[in-house]
């Protein structure tokens, strides 16, 4: 099936569209070395890539797109590099907090906010409660975010929970342990991404992540435009979803 310019998934597929896309956005770095640039300008241009995708998720029909904009381990990077990022996010906030709200975006961060400077906590703050009632498109930015740590921490408030007596540890099922992960009210995601050719996870989504679909793209993240973002839903719409179970048996023509 193949997409024609401005025809939405839901069009093409209808009941196929998936409700919730995540995306790692990988290869700003390998972007800028290949045009020997600094490596920030890289993620700068990788801002850019970010703009113009949630406005082609909000225009394909998708109602919840999750971007890996800063993962835990990313500390481990020279300071200089962690410091840009910060940046970025501080005028991604900014400069498009208010264009996002206009055209009916609601954002969330996703992820430990307990190393973040206090600024970029009160912008956080401030982007959640101006779009809350937003429902055109939801955006999660997962933002010093990991899974494991994720799933950890999920552990503790549920182990406290238990220990308080407020919860039953027989009780305690994979819907329970949903809602006290950072995504709690939020669907799992039916497909994930992931750009510049690498294929894995890297520590995203992974609880949320048992059942999607996995769609790899040798583009750069600066160099994913639209165009590929519809090829990836394409393709996830051409594929057959049984979480375990089998097909549905065709009849037999007589029957």
């Amino acid at each position: 099936m193949t997409l024609t310019s401005g025809q939405k998934m839901s069009e093409a597929a209808p009941g196929k569209l998936p409700r919730h896309v995540a995306i790692i956005m990988d290869g700003n770095g390998r972007w800028a070395a290949k045009r020997h640039l600094p490596r920030v300008a890289g993620h700068r241009q990788g801002v850019e890539a970010v703009r113009v995708i949630v406005r082609a998720a909000g225009e394909i029909g998708i109602e919840y797109l999750t971007l890996y904009g800063f993962s835990s381990e990313n500390w481990k990077r020279p300071a200089e590099e962690v410091s840009d990022l910060m940046g970025l996010l501080r005028l991604f906030i900014r400069r498009d907090l208010a264009e996002l709200h206009q055209n009916g975006v609601q954002v969330r961060v996703i992820g430990d906010r307990d190393h973040l400077d206090a600024d970029i906590v009160a912008l956080i703050d401030e982007a959640e409660a101006l779009t809350r009632e937003n429902s055109r498109l939801k955006l999660q930015i997962a933002f010093n975010y990991g899974g494991q740590n994720e799933i950890t921490s999920a552990m503790r408030r549920i182990a406290r929970e238990v220990k308080a007596g407020n919860l039953d540890p027989e009780m305690i099922t994979p819907e329970i342990v949903s809602g006290f992960l950072d995504t709690a009210g939020i669907p799992d995601p039916d497909l994930i991404i992931r750009t510049s050719g690498e294929k894995r996870l890297s520590n995203f989504l992974i609880w949320q992540g048992a059942y999607s679909e996995l769609v790899f793209s040798d583009a750069l993240w600066p160099d994913f435009t639209p165009e590929r973002l519809r090829e990836a839903v394409d393709e996830y719409c051409s594929r057959s979803r049984r979480f375990g179970g089998l097909d549905a048996p065709v009849p037999d023509a007589g029957s």
